[in-house]
């Protein structure tokens, strides 16, 4: 229970809590809320730190939930977890028992509390994030109770928790729906941006899972469509993998982001040198091999979903800010798709949905190319992504979301004396 200084991933959220709890189990983690209360202290469930916004901050008690693989269960096509189970060890264990979760971001570094907690998603018009998956969850509140929450189960608390942002109290475990093992064939290609841009919704239907990058100052999209398959060839070799996943995108990419902060100037030709180096490849293997991808080049992100249908007119807007702002940007612009769910503050509530995630390397001035994009997005009714970098508060977020009062609510009599909070909890809901 010693206190260790804590940071994120990307390294711009940093506090040294009083103390760190590392739980074993649920009774742990009451226990530690308990003495949290006595003490007069808050508590803050901490993940992998892959959020670049102040969510997982914690300034009192820093809580890692249980994370023993052992305690995995299988009941058909449910799985039950510890919520602080990494995704990556989530994933091998569903494999080798013929199963996996049918949509992944692509980054798997994520414990499975932070992933649901924050809203991640991965991309495909039909498919939708993490948080939908889940069937159940035991959750321990602010007076030390043990919830155990499903449709019949405490229905409300189980709907607002799926994307509970840390708020309502420490998930401890996870039930979620897994489908069949399957594997994806992956088809990447470099085309002009603007045979993407004659038909964005086409291309972003044109497979089960899709996305495209774009780097600033060029005319060249990298698409990414993934296709579910029952073939096992053709597989990557390892020099391809080491190819596009060190060299270009991790060793490779560094070098060039090292060249650019050093003379800025060269950004644009830079990145049109990136970019049309951007090879075609199209090979098969598992499917969250196929979704995720190693990231050791740390970076800022900002995120946005807007409704599917404004996805050009926001790409459009992102363009422009980027073209008087982006000027020594080297990171590609992201953009996927996911359909519409029922969790009240996922940012796809309601209306399928269209993500544009704009990123520079960390350290390097980020406020007036992000804060561009954000007034472009946020005047398409753009939700944030609860992770990653924003300016909104909960006074204009209130209109995005039809269930957020409700939210509130429930954290009002959930956590009446805000054990759960932190600085961007209380900028964000109040």
């Amino acid at each position: 229970m010693s206190a260790v200084a804590w940071r994120n991933w990307a390294g711009n959220q940093r506090t040294e809590p009083v103390r760190t709890v590392v739980a074993r189990d649920a009774d742990d983690v009451v226990e530690a809320v308990r003495a949290a209360e006595r003490d007069g202290l808050r508590v803050k469930a901490v993940g992998s730190g892959h959020s670049f916004t102040g969510i997982g901050v914690p300034d009192g008690v820093a809580l890692v939930a249980p994370a023993d693989p052992a305690a995995v269960r299988f009941d058909d096509d449910l799985v039950t977890v510890p919520a602080g189970l990494a995704l990556h060890r989530l994933n091998a264990l569903l494999w080798e028992h013929g199963r996996a979760l049918p949509n992944l971001g692509d980054i798997d570094a994520q414990t499975v509390a932070g992933a649901i907690s924050t809203g991640t998603h991965g991309t495909g018009a039909a498919h939708r994030g993490i948080a939908a998956q889940v069937r159940a969850l035991d959750l321990v509140t602010a007076d030390g109770s043990l919830l155990h929450c499903s449709p019949s189960a405490h229905p409300d608390v189980f709907s607002a928790a799926r994307v509970g942002l840390g708020a309502l109290g420490v998930l401890v475990g996870v039930t979620l729906a897994t489908v069949p093992a399957f594997r994806l064939h992956a088809v990447e290609v470099a085309v002009p941006l603007a045979a993407v841009l004659t038909d964005l919704d086409g291309l972003m239907t044109s497979a089960d899972h899709v996305e495209f990058y774009w780097f600033p100052h060029t005319d060249v999209a990298a698409t990414k469509r993934n296709h579910r398959t029952d073939a096992e060839s053709p597989r990557r070799g390892r020099v391809a993998e080491w190819v596009g996943d060190e060299l270009l995108g991790n060793a490779g990419f560094g070098a060039v982001g090292r060249i650019g902060r050093a003379a800025p100037s060269l950004v644009p030709r830079l990145n049109r040198f990136v970019a049309a180096r951007m090879a075609s490849a199209g090979y098969v293997d598992r499917s969250y091999r196929v979704f995720t991808t190693p990231r050791r080049v740390r970076f800022l992100e900002m995120e946005y979903a807007v409704p599917r249908e404004a996805l050009g007119e926001a790409f459009d807007g992102l363009r422009a800010a980027a073209a008087r702002h982006a000027r020594d940007v080297l990171f590609p612009v992201e953009v996927r798709v996911a359909a519409a769910d029922d969790v009240p503050l996922s940012t796809a509530h309601g209306r399928d949905s269209a993500y544009l995630a704009v990123h520079v390397h960390r350290g390097q001035p980020h406020e007036a190319y992000f804060g561009a994009v954000e007034q472009v997005l946020r005047g398409l009714d753009g939700r944030p992504h609860w992770g990653k970098l924003h300016t909104r508060t909960a006074a204009d977020l209130r209109p995005s979301y039809p269930g957020f009062d409700a939210f509130t609510a429930l954290r009002e009599r959930l956590d009446p004396a805000r054990r759960f909070t932190n600085a961007y909890l209380e900028r964000v809901l109040g």
